[in-house]
């Protein structure tokens, strides 16, 4: 299921959304201070790749200010957006695999900083 789970949401848009993170990543590394934000765009860019089998585990404590930074200026919108297509897609039972992986994105969506994908 993981395999078949992967390959089908890279063909309907996973490899979309990791390339404009990846692109996102690229314009805060032009920019000294937005290195570290970054380093999280090519994270979260990287589980949109291959979600399916991954698991994310967050720690705020590990670096507060950096999250708050974060969530104020980009978390919170990438967090809501990936709640509600989890919602959507688990409104039906074939979408409910696709709907976790989107709560697992919504996660690591909102506080990246410290957050270990494994």
């Amino acid at each position: 299921m993981k395999t078949l789970g992967n390959i089908i949401w890279l063909v309907f848009g996973g490899l979309i959304s990791a390339f404009w993170y990846f692109v996102a990543g690229v314009i805060f590394y032009i920019t000294i201070i937005g290195i570290p934000f970054g380093k999280q765009c090519f994270k979260i860019g990287k589980l949109y790749l291959l979600p399916f089998g991954k698991e994310v585990m967050s720690n705020f404590n590990k670096h507060p200010v950096a999250n708050i930074i974060w969530l104020m200026f980009f978390g919170w919108e990438l967090f809501v957006g990936s709640v509600v297509l989890g919602v959507l897609f688990c409104i039906t039972i074939i979408g409910i695999p696709f709907g976790k992986q989107w709560f697992k994105l919504a996660l690591l969506s909102l506080f990246p900083f410290g957050a270990q994908v494994k």
